[in-house]
């Protein structure tokens, strides 16, 4: 007693295509209720969503993770600070032995020279910590602008500049703390000797 009406009809790749039924159980029934079916269509379920009770054990974890959370951000920031400098230092030390691996003819016997300069430097400098701290970089800059004489006049040239920015610099802030602590009103005399 159903009664069918196809709404498409079309050729064999097409025949997955869905179609409206009309059901009804008397020919006269004024209320149609329309059924989809598919090949693929899977009935519609009425679900409800239960959330189910934490047990003591997901609790605990919950708690540890708040608690632990400012750590672990903590730690995830000082990480992505750091990463990129690793990522530098790990590079340059591999570059430097891939260098090393593949050095110019002479390189060694250089570096064994400047060494050696720098050991010597060391030696002179018995006594003073100052001379210590200066005598040996020193004596290898000097062995080291005999082999490589352009780098050092380059390098001379930069030191230089910083050098003498350093030396303004220091300059001005003792001019400003002698002018800030020393020359007050009060402390300033005469030039002719009245008071």
């Amino acid at each position: 007693m159903f009664k069918v009406i196809q709404r498409s009809v079309g050729p064999a790749s097409l025949s997955l295509l869905t179609f409206k039924v009309y059901a009804s159980q008397k020919k006269d029934a004024t209320h149609k209720a329309t059924v989809k079916l598919s090949l693929y269509s899977v009935p519609e379920v009425q679900s409800k969503y239960v959330e189910e009770q934490r047990t003591e054990l997901e609790e605990s974890i919950s708690h540890l993770r708040q608690y632990c959370e400012p750590y672990t951000n903590w730690c995830q920031e000082k990480y992505s600070q750091t990463e990129p400098k690793i990522k530098s230092l790990v590079q340059w030390g591999s570059d430097s032995y891939e260098f090393l691996q593949n050095a110019p003819p002479g390189f060694f016997p250089r570096l064994g020279v400047i060494g050696f300069a720098g050991i010597v430097g060391l030696l002179l400098a018995r006594g003073s910590k100052l001379k210590k701290l200066v005598y040996p970089p020193v004596s290898m800059g000097l062995a080291a602008s005999l082999y490589y004489p352009q780098q050092a006049i380059v390098f001379v040239q930069v030191s230089g500049e910083k050098l003498y920015d350093w030396g303004l610099r220091g300059y001005i802030v003792v001019e400003d703390l002698w002018k800030e602590n020393f020359q007050k009103p009060g402390n300033v005399k005469n030039s002719s000797g009245n008071k």
